[in-house]
């Protein structure tokens, strides 16, 4: 037995934690570009802290996920500003573009020199500048992970930046930031939550680390998922979903994912459709394609044994097969009215073209099986027809 376990060089977890990240702030840099999401004016008492404590800052505001282009002009911002720290408070989008934006502002060239997949997929070769991520969903688990996902319009497909380089220095996970988060979206970052931990425990790259952080944080979504989203004002609710996502980031960075994050991620670069929706509508047809091929060839995977831990935890049955978790999880979708992969334009016509890019991206890779095309477009099939 052999593995790695990496993350950020810090965290802290609790309710009312994002204070703590002034004084870090502080102690990291004395110029901030602060990344926001869709909500800035949320930091504005963060900024004026900071103001307070001799840290100018210059706010970067993201709108929707981020593209190359809006990482170079973070950047450029950045070197122009002469800023020597980047502070990220949103979501997956912000985190990600904070980022990116710390990762290439110590490092030349452009950003197509570093990506996966549409570009060189060099390493970094410096350090990034020092980050620190403070998310207010409660899904992505990126405020702990090694890679950003930016969008390549050109190319219609969401790739990663990755590299140990990037790390944030702090990740601040304080519930509090995700009270205000409306239903549907707490839903939707759920789901990606519960993706990210059962993918990471049936991946070809579990480890004992990652098994145990799986195992706790899929007990979480299923005890608390839908508290969570039929009361935000819950804080026990929260913070089972808050530390449900940390696990899953966790999880993810040092196991890996699998088809459910390779079909998202051209299937976000193509069509307007959020992360978590994608995988909600994904996650059920990927485990019976699983399912079913692992029962039918050999592998070398534990998988079925886990899908059927799985079902136990989420049904609350000692006796639950997997199958019996797939059909937890179409129920739950349901539920929690997870809007269709249709509603997003996604039709019969587009399989083909997500099917192949899936089959070359990254998460695949950690599949508990090699998946056949024809497996990927009955997926994507079974999918659409299955709203």
């Amino acid at each position: 037995m052999r593995f790695e376990f990496s993350a950020a060089t810090r965290i802290i977890f609790g309710p009312g934690t994002a204070r703590e990240a002034v004084a870090a702030a502080v102690s990291l840099g004395d110029r901030a570009l602060v990344v926001t999401g869709s909500t800035p004016g949320r930091l504005d008492s963060f900024v004026r802290e900071l103001n307070s404590r001799h840290v100018e800052c210059v706010r970067f505001p993201t709108s929707g996920e981020p593209t190359i282009d809006a990482i170079l002009e973070g950047v450029r911002i950045f070197r122009e500003a002469r800023c020597n720290l980047v502070v990220g408070c949103g979501g997956g989008s912000a985190l990600d573009g904070a980022k990116a934006i710390a990762g290439l502002a110590t490092n030349p060239g452009a950003p197509l020199d570093y990506l996966e997949v549409v570009g060189g997929g060099k390493p970094l070769a410096q350090p990034g500048a020092p980050c620190i991520c403070m998310p207010t969903t409660a899904g992505t688990g990126c405020e702990v992970t090694r890679n950003a996902v930016l969008i390549s319009p050109e190319h219609r497909v969401k790739v990663s930046l990755r590299s140990n380089w990037m790390f944030p220095h702090l990740a601040v996970v304080d519930p509090e930031l995700t009270y205000s988060l409306p239903p549907d979206i707490t839903a939707a970052t759920g789901m990606d939550a519960l993706t990210q931990l059962i993918e990471p425990f049936v991946c070809i790259r579990a480890n004992p680390m990652t098994d145990a952080l799986c195992r706790d944080g899929i007990r979480r979504v299923a005890q608390w998922r839908q508290r969570a989203v039929a009361d935000g004002a819950n804080a026990e609710a929260r913070e089972n979903m808050a530390l449900a996502s940390l696990f899953g980031g966790l999880a993810l960075t040092n196991a890996g994912l699998g088809a459910v994050h390779g079909f998202a991620a051209p299937m976000g670069g193509m069509f307007p459709i959020p992360h978590g929706v994608a995988c909600a509508c994904l996650l059920p047809f990927v485990m019976e394609a699983n399912l079913k091929a692992l029962s039918n060839r050999p592998a070398e995977s534990d998988a079925l044994a886990r899908y059927d831990e799985i079902a136990r935890v989420v049904t609350g049955n000692p006796d639950a097969k997997a199958e019996a978790a797939v059909g937890w999880i179409h129920m739950l979708r349901t539920k929690l009215s997870i809007p269709s992969l249709a509603g997003f334009g996604i039709t019969e016509k587009d399989i083909p073209a997500i099917a192949g890019q899936a089959d070359k991206s990254s998460s695949i890779k950690g599949n508990p099986i090699k998946l056949t095309q024809e497996e990927l477009t009955g997926i994507l099939r079974s999918a659409l027809g299955g709203q």
